[in-house]
Protein backbone atom coordinates (compact mmCIF):
# COMPACT_ATOMS: atom_id res chain seq x y z
CA UNK A 1 0.00 0.00 0.00
CA UNK A 2 1.41 3.37 -1.05
CA UNK A 3 2.08 6.18 1.40
CA UNK A 4 0.23 9.50 1.02
CA UNK A 5 2.00 12.84 1.28
CA UNK A 6 0.63 16.39 1.61
CA UNK A 7 0.78 18.82 -1.30
CA UNK A 8 3.79 21.09 -1.62
CA UNK A 9 3.53 24.59 -0.15
CA UNK A 10 4.83 27.66 -2.03
CA UNK A 11 8.56 28.23 -1.60
CA UNK A 12 9.33 30.77 1.13
CA UNK A 13 12.78 32.18 0.39
CA UNK A 14 13.24 33.90 3.75
CA UNK A 15 12.11 30.91 5.78
CA UNK A 16 14.49 28.76 3.75
CA UNK A 17 17.44 31.09 4.44
CA UNK A 18 16.73 31.05 8.19
CA UNK A 19 17.31 27.27 8.24
CA UNK A 20 20.89 27.63 6.98
CA UNK A 21 23.54 27.55 9.74
CA UNK A 22 25.80 29.96 7.88
CA UNK A 23 23.20 32.71 8.22
CA UNK A 24 21.92 31.78 11.68
CA UNK A 25 22.56 35.14 13.46
CA UNK A 26 21.12 37.36 10.70
CA UNK A 27 17.99 39.27 11.77
CA UNK A 28 14.95 39.84 9.59
CA UNK A 29 16.39 42.93 7.90
CA UNK A 30 19.67 41.16 7.13
CA UNK A 31 17.79 38.16 5.74
CA UNK A 32 15.84 40.53 3.47
CA UNK A 33 19.08 42.10 2.25
CA UNK A 34 20.62 38.65 1.71
CA UNK A 35 17.60 37.56 -0.32
CA UNK A 36 18.01 40.66 -2.47
CA UNK A 37 21.63 39.82 -3.25
CA UNK A 38 20.99 36.21 -4.33
CA UNK A 39 20.88 35.14 -7.96
CA UNK A 40 18.85 32.08 -9.01
CA UNK A 41 20.61 29.63 -11.34
CA UNK A 42 19.67 26.23 -12.78
CA UNK A 43 22.24 23.49 -13.36
CA UNK A 44 21.50 20.45 -15.50
CA UNK A 45 22.46 17.01 -14.19
CA UNK A 46 26.13 16.34 -14.99
CA UNK A 47 27.05 20.01 -15.46
CA UNK A 48 29.94 21.47 -13.48
CA UNK A 49 29.37 24.34 -11.05
CA UNK A 50 33.11 25.00 -10.74
CA UNK A 51 36.37 23.08 -11.13
CA UNK A 52 39.48 22.62 -9.02
CA UNK A 53 41.70 25.72 -9.02
CA UNK A 54 38.95 28.00 -10.38
CA UNK A 55 38.89 31.44 -8.72
CA UNK A 56 36.42 31.71 -5.84
CA UNK A 57 33.99 34.45 -6.89
CA UNK A 58 30.76 33.37 -5.12
CA UNK A 59 29.19 31.03 -2.62
CA UNK A 60 26.17 28.88 -3.46
CA UNK A 61 23.14 27.59 -1.58
CA UNK A 62 21.49 24.46 -2.94
CA UNK A 63 17.76 25.06 -3.40
CA UNK A 64 16.87 21.68 -4.95
CA UNK A 65 18.61 18.63 -6.39
CA UNK A 66 22.08 17.59 -5.24
CA UNK A 67 25.73 18.26 -6.01
CA UNK A 68 28.78 16.04 -5.86
CA UNK A 69 32.23 17.23 -4.78
CA UNK A 70 35.21 15.54 -6.45
CA UNK A 71 38.98 15.68 -6.26
CA UNK A 72 41.59 14.55 -8.79
CA UNK A 73 42.84 11.08 -7.92
CA UNK A 74 45.47 10.54 -10.60
CA UNK A 75 43.65 7.29 -11.50
CA UNK A 76 41.30 8.42 -14.23
CA UNK A 77 37.97 9.66 -12.94
CA UNK A 78 37.98 12.12 -10.01
CA UNK A 79 37.30 10.69 -6.55
CA UNK A 80 33.91 11.51 -5.03
CA UNK A 81 34.40 13.30 -1.70
CA UNK A 82 30.72 13.57 -0.82
CA UNK A 83 27.46 15.35 -1.48
CA UNK A 84 26.06 18.84 -1.09
CA UNK A 85 22.39 18.48 -0.16
CA UNK A 86 19.43 20.85 -0.18
CA UNK A 87 19.90 23.71 2.30
CA UNK A 88 23.69 23.34 2.35
CA UNK A 89 26.26 25.80 1.09
CA UNK A 90 29.33 25.28 -1.06
CA UNK A 91 32.22 27.54 -2.02
CA UNK A 92 32.08 29.75 1.08
CA UNK A 93 35.60 28.95 2.33
CA UNK A 94 37.26 29.90 -0.93
CA UNK A 95 35.24 33.11 -1.07
CA UNK A 96 36.10 34.13 2.50
CA UNK A 97 39.80 33.15 2.31
CA UNK A 98 40.25 34.22 -1.31
CA UNK A 99 41.66 30.82 -2.22
CA UNK A 100 41.18 28.84 -5.45
CA UNK A 101 38.57 26.09 -5.46
CA UNK A 102 39.86 22.87 -3.87
CA UNK A 103 37.33 20.51 -5.50
CA UNK A 104 35.32 19.98 -8.64
CA UNK A 105 31.61 20.44 -7.87
CA UNK A 106 29.10 18.99 -10.32
CA UNK A 107 25.33 18.57 -10.37
CA UNK A 108 24.38 14.95 -9.74
CA UNK A 109 20.91 15.66 -11.09
CA UNK A 110 18.96 18.69 -12.27
CA UNK A 111 19.49 21.26 -9.53
CA UNK A 112 18.59 24.82 -8.58
CA UNK A 113 20.99 27.06 -6.66
CA UNK A 114 21.08 30.50 -5.12
CA UNK A 115 24.31 32.35 -5.89
CA UNK A 116 25.76 35.02 -3.60
CA UNK A 117 28.45 36.84 -5.63
CA UNK A 118 31.55 38.25 -4.00
CA UNK A 119 30.36 41.84 -4.31
CA UNK A 120 27.09 41.02 -2.54
CA UNK A 121 28.95 39.15 0.19
CA UNK A 122 31.21 42.16 0.80
CA UNK A 123 28.21 44.48 1.02
CA UNK A 124 26.62 42.25 3.68
CA UNK A 125 29.90 42.12 5.63
CA UNK A 126 30.10 45.93 5.58
CA UNK A 127 26.48 46.39 6.67
CA UNK A 128 26.28 43.51 9.22
CA UNK A 129 29.86 42.93 10.41
CA UNK A 130 29.06 41.07 13.65
CA UNK A 131 26.56 38.67 12.10
CA UNK A 132 28.73 37.98 9.06
CA UNK A 133 31.78 37.35 11.28
CA UNK A 134 29.74 34.53 12.81
CA UNK A 135 29.08 33.19 9.33
CA UNK A 136 32.79 33.24 8.57
CA UNK A 137 33.48 31.34 11.79
CA UNK A 138 30.96 28.65 10.88
CA UNK A 139 32.55 28.23 7.46
CA UNK A 140 36.11 28.03 8.77
CA UNK A 141 35.21 25.56 11.55
CA UNK A 142 33.78 23.23 8.92
CA UNK A 143 36.91 23.62 6.84
CA UNK A 144 39.19 22.79 9.77
CA UNK A 145 37.55 19.47 10.67
CA UNK A 146 40.16 16.69 11.22
CA UNK A 147 39.20 15.03 7.95
CA UNK A 148 38.78 17.67 5.28
CA UNK A 149 36.36 15.50 3.29
CA UNK A 150 33.88 15.19 6.16
CA UNK A 151 32.41 18.62 5.59
CA UNK A 152 30.55 17.07 2.67
CA UNK A 153 27.29 15.20 3.22
CA UNK A 154 26.08 11.70 2.43
CA UNK A 155 23.48 10.68 -0.15
CA UNK A 156 19.90 11.33 0.95
CA UNK A 157 17.86 10.16 -2.02
CA UNK A 158 18.18 6.64 -3.38
CA UNK A 159 16.84 5.09 -6.58
CA UNK A 160 16.04 1.44 -5.89
CA UNK A 161 16.03 -0.19 -9.31
CA UNK A 162 15.61 -3.99 -9.27
CA UNK A 163 17.23 -5.70 -12.22
CA UNK A 164 14.12 -7.62 -13.28
CA UNK A 165 10.63 -8.73 -12.29
CA UNK A 166 12.05 -11.61 -10.26
CA UNK A 167 13.20 -9.17 -7.55
CA UNK A 168 10.59 -7.76 -5.16
CA UNK A 169 11.77 -4.17 -5.06
CA UNK A 170 8.98 -3.07 -2.74
CA UNK A 171 9.86 -5.69 -0.11
CA UNK A 172 13.54 -4.76 -0.25
CA UNK A 173 12.71 -1.05 -0.05
CA UNK A 174 10.47 -1.55 3.00
CA UNK A 175 13.26 -3.46 4.76
CA UNK A 176 15.78 -0.77 3.90
CA UNK A 177 13.37 1.97 4.99
CA UNK A 178 12.89 0.30 8.39
CA UNK A 179 16.65 0.34 9.03
CA UNK A 180 17.22 3.85 7.66
CA UNK A 181 14.57 5.25 10.01
CA UNK A 182 16.92 4.59 12.91
CA UNK A 183 18.93 7.54 11.62
CA UNK A 184 16.17 9.88 10.44
CA UNK A 185 12.70 9.94 8.91
CA UNK A 186 12.45 8.19 5.56
CA UNK A 187 9.88 8.43 2.75
CA UNK A 188 9.20 5.65 0.24
CA UNK A 189 7.98 6.93 -3.13
CA UNK A 190 6.70 4.61 -5.83
CA UNK A 191 4.94 5.13 -9.15
CA UNK A 192 1.49 5.19 -7.51
CA UNK A 193 2.03 8.02 -5.05
CA UNK A 194 4.21 10.04 -7.47
CA UNK A 195 1.69 9.98 -10.32
CA UNK A 196 0.82 13.48 -11.52
CA UNK A 197 3.15 15.30 -9.11
CA UNK A 198 5.37 18.18 -10.17
CA UNK A 199 8.99 19.02 -9.24
CA UNK A 200 7.92 21.19 -6.29
CA UNK A 201 6.17 18.19 -4.72
CA UNK A 202 9.34 16.11 -4.99
CA UNK A 203 11.40 18.97 -3.56
CA UNK A 204 9.01 19.28 -0.63
CA UNK A 205 9.22 15.55 0.12
CA UNK A 206 13.01 15.75 0.12
CA UNK A 207 12.97 18.82 2.37
CA UNK A 208 10.72 17.12 4.94
CA UNK A 209 12.60 13.80 5.12
CA UNK A 210 16.14 12.85 5.99
CA UNK A 211 16.05 10.03 3.42
CA UNK A 212 13.89 9.34 0.37
CA UNK A 213 13.65 5.99 -1.42
CA UNK A 214 12.42 6.10 -5.02
CA UNK A 215 11.31 2.59 -5.95
CA UNK A 216 11.02 1.62 -9.59
CA UNK A 217 9.67 -1.86 -10.29
CA UNK A 218 10.32 -3.76 -13.51
CA UNK A 219 7.96 -2.80 -16.33
CA UNK A 220 7.86 0.89 -15.36
CA UNK A 221 10.48 2.37 -17.72
CA UNK A 222 9.38 6.01 -17.53
CA UNK A 223 9.05 6.03 -13.75
CA UNK A 224 12.36 4.19 -13.33
CA UNK A 225 14.08 6.86 -15.44
CA UNK A 226 12.55 9.54 -13.26
CA UNK A 227 13.79 7.70 -10.16
CA UNK A 228 17.27 7.64 -11.69
CA UNK A 229 17.14 11.37 -12.45
CA UNK A 230 15.89 12.17 -8.94
CA UNK A 231 18.43 10.18 -6.91
CA UNK A 232 21.83 10.92 -5.38
CA UNK A 233 22.69 7.23 -5.32
CA UNK A 234 21.64 4.01 -7.07
CA UNK A 235 20.76 0.85 -5.14
CA UNK A 236 20.56 -2.09 -7.54
CA UNK A 237 19.08 -5.34 -6.17
CA UNK A 238 19.37 -8.58 -8.11
CA UNK A 239 19.04 -12.29 -7.38
CA UNK A 240 22.64 -13.49 -7.24
CA UNK A 241 21.78 -16.86 -8.82
CA UNK A 242 20.53 -15.34 -12.10
CA UNK A 243 22.79 -14.98 -15.14
CA UNK A 244 24.39 -11.51 -15.33
CA UNK A 245 23.03 -9.11 -17.93
CA UNK A 246 22.88 -5.35 -18.48
CA UNK A 247 20.67 -3.15 -16.33
CA UNK A 248 17.73 -1.51 -18.11
CA UNK A 249 19.06 1.93 -17.09
CA UNK A 250 22.59 1.29 -18.38
CA UNK A 251 22.93 4.91 -19.54
CA UNK A 252 22.36 6.17 -16.01
CA UNK A 253 24.37 3.66 -14.01
CA UNK A 254 27.28 3.05 -16.37
CA UNK A 255 29.32 4.54 -19.15
CA UNK A 256 30.63 8.07 -18.84
CA UNK A 257 28.32 8.87 -15.93
CA UNK A 258 29.45 5.98 -13.77
CA UNK A 259 31.65 8.05 -11.49
CA UNK A 260 29.12 10.84 -10.89
CA UNK A 261 26.91 9.05 -8.37
CA UNK A 262 27.60 6.15 -6.01
CA UNK A 263 26.18 2.79 -7.11
CA UNK A 264 25.52 -0.11 -4.77
CA UNK A 265 24.96 -3.55 -6.27
CA UNK A 266 22.89 -5.71 -3.89
CA UNK A 267 23.24 -9.45 -4.47
CA UNK A 268 20.27 -11.27 -2.91
CA UNK A 269 20.98 -14.85 -1.78
CA UNK A 270 18.46 -17.52 -0.82
CA UNK A 271 20.96 -18.95 1.69
CA UNK A 272 24.74 -18.93 1.83
CA UNK A 273 26.73 -16.73 -0.53
CA UNK A 274 27.18 -18.28 -3.97
CA UNK A 275 30.86 -18.05 -4.86
CA UNK A 276 31.64 -16.61 -8.28
CA UNK A 277 28.38 -14.73 -8.86
CA UNK A 278 29.64 -11.31 -7.75
CA UNK A 279 32.35 -11.12 -10.40
CA UNK A 280 29.87 -11.50 -13.27
CA UNK A 281 27.44 -8.91 -11.93
CA UNK A 282 30.19 -6.42 -11.17
CA UNK A 283 31.21 -6.76 -14.80
CA UNK A 284 27.79 -5.34 -15.69
CA UNK A 285 28.01 -2.47 -13.19
CA UNK A 286 31.68 -1.55 -13.26
CA UNK A 287 33.03 0.41 -10.32
CA UNK A 288 30.02 -0.26 -8.10
CA UNK A 289 30.29 -1.23 -4.46
CA UNK A 290 28.60 -4.56 -3.86
CA UNK A 291 26.84 -6.15 -0.91
CA UNK A 292 25.73 -9.71 -0.21
CA UNK A 293 22.31 -9.98 1.43
CA UNK A 294 21.39 -13.18 3.26
CA UNK A 295 19.06 -11.65 5.84
CA UNK A 296 18.08 -8.57 7.81
CA UNK A 297 21.53 -8.15 9.36
CA UNK A 298 23.04 -7.51 5.94
CA UNK A 299 20.40 -4.88 5.14
CA UNK A 300 21.25 -3.14 8.42
CA UNK A 301 24.89 -3.12 7.34
CA UNK A 302 23.95 -1.57 3.99
CA UNK A 303 22.04 1.17 5.83
CA UNK A 304 25.07 1.95 7.97
CA UNK A 305 27.29 2.14 4.91
CA UNK A 306 24.83 4.37 3.02
CA UNK A 307 24.45 6.80 5.90
CA UNK A 308 28.05 7.01 7.11
CA UNK A 309 27.40 5.09 10.35
CA UNK A 310 29.58 2.14 9.36
CA UNK A 311 32.75 0.93 11.04
CA UNK A 312 35.75 -0.07 8.97
CA UNK A 313 38.44 -2.26 10.55
CA UNK A 314 42.05 -1.90 9.35
CA UNK A 315 44.68 -4.43 10.49
CA UNK A 316 48.43 -3.88 10.13
CA UNK A 317 51.20 -6.32 9.31
CA UNK A 318 53.69 -7.54 11.88
CA UNK A 319 54.39 -11.26 11.51
CA UNK A 320 53.34 -13.52 14.38
CA UNK A 321 52.39 -10.48 16.43
CA UNK A 322 49.38 -10.23 14.10
CA UNK A 323 47.65 -12.99 16.08
CA UNK A 324 46.75 -10.16 18.47
CA UNK A 325 44.22 -9.09 15.80
CA UNK A 326 42.15 -12.19 16.60
CA UNK A 327 41.84 -11.09 20.22
CA UNK A 328 40.97 -7.52 19.25
CA UNK A 329 38.22 -8.73 16.91
CA UNK A 330 36.76 -10.85 19.70
CA UNK A 331 36.74 -7.81 22.04
CA UNK A 332 35.08 -5.61 19.42
CA UNK A 333 32.36 -8.17 18.79
CA UNK A 334 31.71 -8.71 22.50
CA UNK A 335 31.46 -4.94 22.96
CA UNK A 336 28.71 -4.81 20.32
CA UNK A 337 30.75 -3.00 17.67
CA UNK A 338 29.49 -4.00 14.23
CA UNK A 339 32.33 -4.43 11.75
CA UNK A 340 31.05 -3.44 8.32
CA UNK A 341 34.16 -3.63 6.12
CA UNK A 342 37.73 -4.81 6.54
CA UNK A 343 41.15 -4.09 5.08
CA UNK A 344 44.69 -5.05 5.93
CA UNK A 345 48.29 -5.69 5.03
CA UNK A 346 50.31 -8.91 5.34
CA UNK A 347 49.20 -10.94 8.41
CA UNK A 348 46.57 -8.25 9.02
CA UNK A 349 45.02 -9.00 5.63
CA UNK A 350 45.03 -12.75 6.36
CA UNK A 351 43.26 -12.26 9.72
CA UNK A 352 40.98 -9.63 8.17
CA UNK A 353 39.90 -12.07 5.45
CA UNK A 354 38.58 -14.38 8.17
CA UNK A 355 36.59 -11.49 9.64
CA UNK A 356 35.22 -10.61 6.20
CA UNK A 357 34.32 -14.27 5.65
CA UNK A 358 32.13 -14.05 8.76
CA UNK A 359 34.13 -16.64 10.69
CA UNK A 360 33.20 -16.98 14.33
CA UNK A 361 35.87 -16.56 17.01
CA UNK A 362 36.05 -20.34 17.35
CA UNK A 363 36.53 -20.78 13.60
CA UNK A 364 39.28 -18.18 13.57
CA UNK A 365 41.09 -19.86 16.46
CA UNK A 366 40.96 -23.26 14.77
CA UNK A 367 41.70 -22.17 11.22
CA UNK A 368 44.67 -19.93 12.01
CA UNK A 369 46.14 -22.40 14.49
CA UNK A 370 46.00 -25.09 11.80
CA UNK A 371 47.63 -22.80 9.25
CA UNK A 372 50.35 -21.07 11.25
CA UNK A 373 51.09 -23.11 14.36
CA UNK A 374 50.58 -26.64 13.07
CA UNK A 375 51.31 -25.83 9.42
CA UNK A 376 54.90 -24.53 9.76
CA UNK A 377 54.43 -22.05 6.89
CA UNK A 378 58.13 -21.21 6.44
CA UNK A 379 59.61 -24.72 6.61
CA UNK A 380 60.10 -25.30 2.86
CA UNK A 381 63.65 -23.90 2.62
CA UNK A 382 65.42 -23.75 -0.72
CA UNK A 383 68.58 -22.38 -2.29
CA UNK A 384 68.25 -18.59 -1.88
CA UNK A 385 68.28 -17.66 -5.56
CA UNK A 386 65.01 -15.68 -5.06
CA UNK A 387 64.14 -16.25 -1.41
CA UNK A 388 64.97 -18.46 1.55
CA UNK A 389 61.77 -20.50 1.16
CA UNK A 390 59.81 -21.85 -1.80
CA UNK A 391 56.48 -20.36 -0.67
CA UNK A 392 54.69 -23.60 -1.50
CA UNK A 393 53.65 -24.33 2.09
CA UNK A 394 52.17 -20.86 2.61
CA UNK A 395 50.32 -21.08 -0.71
CA UNK A 396 48.91 -24.51 0.13
CA UNK A 397 47.80 -23.42 3.61
CA UNK A 398 46.05 -20.30 2.30
CA UNK A 399 44.29 -22.29 -0.43
CA UNK A 400 43.14 -24.84 2.11
CA UNK A 401 41.64 -22.23 4.45
CA UNK A 402 40.09 -19.90 1.85
CA UNK A 403 39.46 -22.36 -0.97
CA UNK A 404 38.65 -20.92 -4.41
CA UNK A 405 36.56 -17.96 -3.36
CA UNK A 406 37.21 -14.52 -4.80
CA UNK A 407 37.62 -11.40 -2.70
CA UNK A 408 34.23 -10.34 -4.06
CA UNK A 409 32.63 -13.45 -2.50
CA UNK A 410 33.39 -12.42 1.08
CA UNK A 411 30.41 -11.50 3.25
CA UNK A 412 31.87 -8.09 4.12
CA UNK A 413 33.59 -5.63 1.77
CA UNK A 414 37.32 -6.38 1.95
CA UNK A 415 40.64 -5.27 0.52
CA UNK A 416 44.25 -6.29 0.97
CA UNK A 417 47.40 -4.41 0.04
CA UNK A 418 50.50 -5.60 -1.81
CA UNK A 419 53.61 -3.78 -2.96
CA UNK A 420 53.94 -3.83 -6.75
CA UNK A 421 57.71 -3.72 -7.28
CA UNK A 422 57.27 -3.40 -11.05
CA UNK A 423 55.23 -0.20 -10.80
CA UNK A 424 56.79 0.96 -7.53
CA UNK A 425 53.57 1.59 -5.60
CA UNK A 426 51.11 -0.06 -3.27
CA UNK A 427 48.32 -2.00 -4.95
CA UNK A 428 44.90 -2.29 -3.30
CA UNK A 429 43.11 -5.53 -4.22
CA UNK A 430 39.33 -5.56 -3.97
CA UNK A 431 38.78 -8.37 -6.47
CA UNK A 432 40.39 -11.54 -7.72
CA UNK A 433 41.39 -14.86 -6.12
CA UNK A 434 41.52 -14.31 -2.35
CA UNK A 435 44.26 -16.83 -1.56
CA UNK A 436 46.52 -15.49 -4.33
CA UNK A 437 46.50 -11.87 -3.16
CA UNK A 438 46.84 -12.88 0.48
CA UNK A 439 49.85 -14.92 -0.59
CA UNK A 440 51.31 -11.92 -2.45
CA UNK A 441 50.56 -9.63 0.48
CA UNK A 442 52.67 -11.72 2.88
CA UNK A 443 55.62 -12.27 0.49
CA UNK A 444 58.31 -10.90 2.81
CA UNK A 445 61.19 -9.89 0.49
CA UNK A 446 63.97 -12.42 0.79
CA UNK A 447 61.91 -14.79 2.94
CA UNK A 448 59.01 -15.74 0.66
CA UNK A 449 59.21 -15.51 -3.13
CA UNK A 450 57.17 -12.75 -4.79
CA UNK A 451 54.00 -13.50 -6.69
CA UNK A 452 54.67 -13.03 -10.41
CA UNK A 453 51.40 -12.11 -12.12
CA UNK A 454 50.90 -10.81 -15.67
CA UNK A 455 54.56 -9.84 -15.85
CA UNK A 456 54.54 -7.84 -12.62
CA UNK A 457 56.17 -8.57 -9.26
CA UNK A 458 54.14 -8.39 -6.03
CA UNK A 459 55.49 -8.62 -2.48
CA UNK A 460 54.41 -7.91 1.10
CA UNK A 461 52.33 -4.71 1.26
CA UNK A 462 54.11 -3.72 4.49
CA UNK A 463 57.05 -2.61 2.34
CA UNK A 464 55.00 0.47 1.34
CA UNK A 465 51.83 0.62 3.45
CA UNK A 466 51.75 -1.32 6.69
CA UNK A 467 48.62 0.40 8.05
CA UNK A 468 46.34 0.85 5.01
CA UNK A 469 43.84 3.32 6.44
CA UNK A 470 43.74 5.47 3.30
CA UNK A 471 41.93 2.91 1.08
CA UNK A 472 39.29 2.57 3.80
CA UNK A 473 38.86 6.35 4.02
CA UNK A 474 38.38 6.48 0.25
CA UNK A 475 35.36 4.19 0.61
CA UNK A 476 33.77 6.84 2.86
CA UNK A 477 33.05 4.61 5.83
CA UNK A 478 31.81 6.37 8.95
CA UNK A 479 34.49 5.52 11.49
CA UNK A 480 37.78 3.64 11.20
CA UNK A 481 39.14 1.35 13.90
CA UNK A 482 42.78 0.53 13.17
CA UNK A 483 44.94 -2.05 14.95
CA UNK A 484 48.65 -1.35 14.61
CA UNK A 485 50.92 -4.09 15.94
CA UNK A 486 53.86 -2.62 13.98
CA UNK A 487 57.44 -3.80 14.22
CA UNK A 488 59.19 -1.10 16.23
CA UNK A 489 61.77 -2.09 18.83
CA UNK A 490 61.70 -5.80 18.08
CA UNK A 491 65.28 -6.39 16.90
CA UNK A 492 68.05 -6.40 19.48
CA UNK A 493 71.73 -7.44 19.37
CA UNK A 494 73.76 -8.62 22.33
CA UNK A 495 77.18 -7.96 20.82
CA UNK A 496 79.27 -5.09 19.45
CA UNK A 497 80.67 -6.15 16.07
CA UNK A 498 80.97 -5.26 12.41
CA UNK A 499 81.73 -8.74 11.01
CA UNK A 500 80.46 -12.20 11.93
CA UNK A 501 82.69 -14.72 13.71
CA UNK A 502 83.37 -18.15 12.23
CA UNK A 503 80.31 -20.23 11.39
CA UNK A 504 81.15 -22.87 14.01
CA UNK A 505 81.10 -20.21 16.75
CA UNK A 506 77.66 -18.99 15.58
CA UNK A 507 76.36 -22.54 15.57
CA UNK A 508 77.76 -23.22 19.04
CA UNK A 509 76.15 -20.10 20.49
CA UNK A 510 72.79 -21.11 19.11
CA UNK A 511 73.15 -24.67 20.40
CA UNK A 512 73.81 -23.23 23.86
CA UNK A 513 70.62 -21.15 23.58
CA UNK A 514 72.47 -17.83 23.56
CA UNK A 515 71.68 -16.20 20.19
CA UNK A 516 73.37 -12.81 20.42
CA UNK A 517 72.22 -11.66 17.01
CA UNK A 518 68.80 -11.61 15.29
CA UNK A 519 68.38 -14.29 12.63
CA UNK A 520 68.21 -13.69 8.92
CA UNK A 521 64.44 -14.24 8.77
CA UNK A 522 63.82 -11.63 11.47
CA UNK A 523 66.19 -9.16 9.81
CA UNK A 524 64.49 -9.54 6.43
CA UNK A 525 61.01 -9.23 7.89
CA UNK A 526 61.94 -6.13 9.88
CA UNK A 527 63.76 -4.55 6.92
CA UNK A 528 60.68 -5.06 4.76
CA UNK A 529 58.54 -2.99 7.14
CA UNK A 530 60.81 -0.04 7.98
CA UNK A 531 60.05 2.14 4.94
CA UNK A 532 56.33 2.34 5.61
CA UNK A 533 56.56 3.37 9.26
CA UNK A 534 56.92 7.12 8.69
CA UNK A 535 53.79 7.12 6.53
CA UNK A 536 51.98 5.06 9.18
CA UNK A 537 52.19 8.03 11.56
CA UNK A 538 50.04 10.07 9.19
CA UNK A 539 47.66 7.16 8.63
CA UNK A 540 47.22 6.68 12.37
CA UNK A 541 45.90 10.25 12.53
CA UNK A 542 43.14 9.35 10.06
CA UNK A 543 41.59 6.79 12.41
CA UNK A 544 38.65 7.20 14.76
CA UNK A 545 40.09 4.71 17.22
CA UNK A 546 43.66 3.43 17.15
CA UNK A 547 44.47 0.23 19.05
CA UNK A 548 48.09 -0.74 19.73
CA UNK A 549 48.17 -4.02 21.67
CA UNK A 550 51.32 -4.57 23.79
CA UNK A 551 52.94 -7.43 21.87
CA UNK A 552 56.58 -6.30 21.89
CA UNK A 553 57.52 -9.53 23.67
CA UNK A 554 56.26 -11.60 20.72
CA UNK A 555 58.86 -12.27 18.04
CA UNK A 556 57.96 -11.54 14.44
CA UNK A 557 58.31 -15.24 13.58
CA UNK A 558 57.29 -16.71 16.92
CA UNK A 559 54.29 -18.70 15.64
CA UNK A 560 54.07 -20.64 18.91
CA UNK A 561 53.23 -17.42 20.79
CA UNK A 562 49.76 -17.88 19.27
CA UNK A 563 47.65 -17.92 22.45
CA UNK A 564 49.83 -15.33 24.18
CA UNK A 565 49.44 -12.81 21.33
CA UNK A 566 45.68 -13.42 21.04
CA UNK A 567 45.24 -12.97 24.77
CA UNK A 568 47.28 -9.75 24.76
CA UNK A 569 45.11 -8.29 21.99
CA UNK A 570 41.90 -9.33 23.71
CA UNK A 571 42.81 -7.99 27.15
CA UNK A 572 44.09 -4.70 25.76
CA UNK A 573 41.09 -4.05 23.49
CA UNK A 574 38.61 -5.07 26.19
CA UNK A 575 40.14 -2.54 28.57
CA UNK A 576 40.14 0.25 25.96
CA UNK A 577 36.55 -0.43 24.95
CA UNK A 578 35.42 -0.42 28.56
CA UNK A 579 34.31 -4.04 28.71
CA UNK A 580 32.67 -4.59 32.11
CA UNK A 581 32.41 -0.84 32.60
CA UNK A 582 31.30 2.12 30.54
CA UNK A 583 31.41 1.38 26.83
CA UNK A 584 33.58 3.84 24.98
CA UNK A 585 31.73 5.50 22.11
CA UNK A 586 33.61 6.04 18.90
CA UNK A 587 33.96 9.68 17.86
Amino acid sequence: MSETFPSAEPFDMRAFLRTIALFGPLDAAAIDDLAGELQWIALAGGAALFAEDDPADALYILRSGSLGAYRSSGKGHPRLLGMVNVGETVGEVGLIAQLPRTALVRALRDSELLRLPEAGFRRLVTKYPDAMMHSMGVAMRRHLLPNDDRRYSRPRTFAILPHDAGVDGQAFARSLKATLERYGNCALIDAANARGQDSEWFNAIEMRHRFVLYVGEAGQPEWREQCARQADCFVLPVHAATAPSAWPEADFIGGEREYLRPRHLVLMHAGDIRWGCARGWLGEVRGAQHHHVRGSGDIERISRLLTGRSIGLVLSGGGARGFAHIGVVRALREAGQQIDCVGGTSIGAIIGAGVAADWSHEEMLENYRRAFVDGYPLRDYTFPFVSLTRGMRVSRLLRREFDTRDIEDLALPFYCVTANLTAGHAHVHRSGPLWLWLRAGCAIPGVLPPVFHHGEVYVDGAVINNLPVDPMRERQVGEIVAVDIGADEVLRAGVEEYALPAAWRLALQRLRGRPLRPGILGILLRAGMVNSEAASIERRAQTSLLLTPPVHNVGLLDWHAYERAIDAGYRYASEILGRGGVMRELP
